[in-house]
């Protein structure tokens, strides 16, 4: 069911995705496709606020904070694993995997790759800071308009 605080998330958690992919940008190497790495993360963001943080709202701003941390954390591994499966088929267009198991395996070895990536300090700040914001916009709209 629709409701304030889930598009409040939504919207919050799109604007986070979008922030925080076009941070990631400066940490790619240089001459990256981006095509729409950006709006894709964005929608990923969307999706993620309103099914995960628009659930989790009108418990309080203590736990405001916790869910939104939580929701950002599962906007990054979904990101991360969309884009590592886009990678991996690409990679195999290319006949760059032995077999399947290895492509397989490919996914997982790009998400930890990338990962890395966003373990520097703009990059935590981004994701955690506007988590606990998002979280902070959502937990504020529930109350305001439920």
């Amino acid at each position: 069911m629709p409701t304030a605080s889930k598009l409040a998330a939504a919207i919050a958690f799109a604007l986070l995705g979008f922030i925080a992919a076009q941070t990631f940008v400066k940490h790619l190497p240089e001459g990256t496709p981006l095509g729409h790495f950006r709006e894709i993360t964005a929608a990923i963001g969307f999706a993620v606020g309103w099914f995960v943080m628009g659930k989790l709202t009108r418990k309080g701003y203590r736990e405001a904070v916790n869910s939104g941390l939580l929701t950002a954390l599962v906007m990054v591994f979904w990101v991360l694993l969309a884009f590592a499966i886009y990678l991996m088929v690409k990679k195999s267009m290319h006949m760059m995997y032995d077999g399947p198991m290895e492509a397989v395996l490919g996914i997982f070895e790009l998400m930890f790759d990338y990962g890395k990536m966003l373990v520097t300090p703009d990059m935590l700040g981004v994701i955690l800071g506007g988590g606990v914001l998002a979280g902070f916009v959502s937990e504020w709209a529930g109350k305001r308009w439920s």
